[in-house]
């Protein structure tokens, strides 16, 4: 089946917004409250504590997309990845190659990932098109 994709730009902006605005709220709010103050008037995770904000990431990217389809500000702008191999719901591999590449497609505040969804013919993004997957609006319909 063909989806009709568009960019999307503006939610797909305040999808990763919101997203991010959650993993590291809960990441600064977790090093501070679970951290030991270090030498530099910071705090610090260390050993197995320090793998809870990367399990934090994973259920707030990967773990959502899986369960709901989309994560929390896909589902709040109306927007969810689908696979182009399967023509379904994002596999875990999918989603977690998508993710992967987050940092990478939003740096420079999401210019990568601007350049690259206005100039790809399905307006995808790095981690898109490493997964193959596309992002559709949820009321789209297929064409």
């Amino acid at each position: 089946m063909m989806y009709n994709t568009k960019p999307n730009i503006g939610n797909r902006f305040v999808a990763g917004l919101v997203d991010y605005i959650l993993i590291y709220g809960f990441f600064f709010m977790y090093v501070y409250y679970v951290g030991s103050p270090n030498d530099e008037g910071g705090y610090t995770v260390s050993g197995v504590l320090a793998l809870v904000p990367i399990l934090f990431w994973g259920i707030i990217t990967v773990g959502m997309e899986q369960l709901f389809g989309a994560t929390i500000g896909n589902l709040l702008v109306g927007l969810k990845p689908i696979s182009l191999i399967k023509d379904e719901k994002i596999t875990f591999l999918q989603s977690l190659k998508r993710h992967l590449l987050d940092p990478i497609d939003m740096f420079l505040f999401g210019l990568i990932g601007y350049i690259t969804i206005k100039n790809t013919e399905k307006n995808q993004r790095l981690g898109d098109i490493w997964a193959n997957t596309i992002v559709i609006n949820i009321s789209n319909q297929k064409n």
